[in-house]
């Protein structure tokens, strides 16, 4: 097992120096002038060539991209264009707003999926179970951005004025002071990412169902609760953990449109916002810090999928 994970680390790595070479390469590609981007147009050309000997945008791409790297390994984010001061303070606050989002979106989604895909397997055939898979069905057909504008006109414009659509956290402020505005980003991320959670751990658990083992449990006479728990449940896990770590790695990712359409000031709304201003180095440093998360959260899924899989055990121990 402990080679495996070591493999697994080792691969991540690479994937991860890999994904820097391509983020690098193109901010590189972005189009326009950095610095003319920054001050504007009617800056100075002895400004203009000021700031591009502060970025380094003189120097070879080479030296750029190993200095940009090495500061990646000590954990320094390098220094905004835009304010002059360093990444990781800009960012500091707001990946912690983001992380929170995405754990709270995930606390919910993760039961409700299994529990949910469970259900609607043991009612196999029925109303409920057709239900249920055609509801799923729709909203995992619909894009992000869809199913927060319906839940915005439901319920903060038109229909029911109960909740703020915009995050309007004051300067100085915490995100999470005001929890109410957390309620339509954190919904609309789960109604993003339940309906595959559904539909995976259903599909996952008809086949466990329809398994030797779980016939010769029911032949038996153990308990259909004891059945589902204990012996179809443990088997389904592997698979439905990486549905699971495939959604939560869309998190990271999708997240960047759930907060721009809310105004969250979360790692969305900064990417939204460095881009628009040409802020490299921010830019850089959030598409690393996406790639990462997505890297760390399918190791885990990995891991846990060896874990439920005695086949893969045995494997992995050889």
């Amino acid at each position: 097992m402990g080679k495996m994970i070591l493999k697994r680390l080792g691969i991540s790595v690479f994937v991860l120096l890999a994904v820097s070479m391509v983020v690098f390469v193109f901010t590189l590609l972005l189009p326009g002038d950095p610095a003319q981007a920054i001050l504007g147009q009617q800056a100075t050309p002895e400004r203009l060539a000021a700031l591009r000997e502060q970025l380094n945008l003189n120097d070879p791409w080479y030296e750029r991209y190993f200095t940009w790297l090495g500061g990646l390994l000590v954990g320094d984010l390098g220094t905004s264009a835009a304010t002059g001061g360093s990444v990781n303070e800009l960012l500091g606050q707001k990946v912690s707003a983001s992380v929170l989002l995405m754990i709270i979106a995930a606390v919910i989604s993760i039961p409700v999926g299994i529990l949910l895909g469970t259900w609607s397997a043991m009612r196999r055939g029925r109303t409920t179970d057709h239900t249920l898979t055609g509801i799923s069905l729709v909203l995992a057909a619909l894009p992000e951005f869809v199913i927060g504008i319906a839940l915005t006109t439901l319920l903060s414009t038109t229909v029911f004025q109960i909740l703020p659509s915009v995050t309007m956290a004051a300067p100085g402020t915490r995100v999470w002071d005001y929890p109410l505005q957390l309620v339509l980003p954190t919904l609309t991320l789960v109604l993003v990412v339940v309906p595959y959670m559904i539909r995976m751990t259903r599909t996952t658990m008809l086949d466990v169902l329809d398994s030797g083992y779980v016939e010769m449990a029911r032949l038996k006479g153990v308990p259909e609760r004891q059945v589902i728990m204990k012996h179809a449940l443990p088997h389904a896990i592997g698979p439905v953990a990486q549905v699971v770590a495939m959604q939560l790695a869309w998190l990271a990712g999708g997240i960047v449109v759930v907060e721009f359409l809310f105004r969250y000031p979360g790692l969305g709304q900064a990417m939204v916002d460095a881009v628009q201003i040409r802020d490299v180095q921010v830019v850089q440093a959030l598409s690393m810090i996406i790639a990462a998360f997505y890297v760390v959260v399918n190791l885990i899924a990995d891991v846990i999928g060896i874990l439920a899989n005695p086949k893969l055990r045995t494997e992995s121990s050889k």
